[in-house]
């Protein structure tokens, strides 16, 4: 198994694979036993499926918000991009709060204040879910395709069902007036 795998947060998006560090899934020696391997990976899949559950019902998060994590056994470390720095907060509080949370390492940007990026997340939006391909995905409570914007670059980070709603996305923003540079991160569903 690899050492790590960044768990994407996406609201109105049910999959999401993790692979647990070596430590928190031992393989079967003389010692353990195969199903032995398996209840400690039952137990860091509950505890992603947790931390996933406590960000998703944050109030503020948004399809302008990036939240990733990692679970390494009783450590949590929190990634992603913010528009607000009270989001950043509030995740690392609620996450805190399991009962099996030891440890939060908490690096979630905070996005710099930009009436012109806030202009360009707005364009965005309206491009990518107004496209006919796309317009499902707006019907989610936070739509699956996130638009980070720093300093006039954007970047689309999310989860589509399809190539080609991917490549849309992408030819989408890559249209907005105002945003210096597109970079693609959309993934598509397995």
């Amino acid at each position: 198994m690899g050492n790590r795998f960044w768990m994407v947060l996406l609201l109105g998006v049910a999959s999401a694979a993790a692979w647990a560090e070596p430590a928190a899934f031992p393989s079967a020696t003389a010692g353990q036993s195969a199903s032995k391997a398996r209840v400690s990976y039952a137990v860091q899949e509950r505890r992603e499926r947790q931390v996933l559950h406590e960000l998703r019902m944050l109030p503020y998060y948004s399809v302008f918000d990036n939240l990733e994590f990692q679970v390494k056994g009783d450590r949590v470390v929190l990634t992603g991009q913010v528009v607000r720095a009270a989001l950043q907060s509030d995740a690392e509080n609620r996450v805190r709060k399991l009962e099996w949370v030891e440890n939060v390492d908490n690096r979630i940007e905070v996005l710099p204040v930009s009436f012109q990026d806030d202009r360009i997340r707005r364009r965005a939006y309206r491009a990518i879910y107004s496209h006919s391909v796309l317009q499902r995905y707006a019907q989610h409570p936070v739509p699956p395709i996130h638009i980070i914007v720093r300093n006039g670059h954007m970047t689309l980070v999310g989860v589509v069902a399809t190539e080609m709603e991917r490549n849309v996305a992408y030819i989408q923003a890559s249209s907005v007036s105002g945003a210096f540079s597109v970079t693609n991160r959309l993934q598509v569903e397995r």
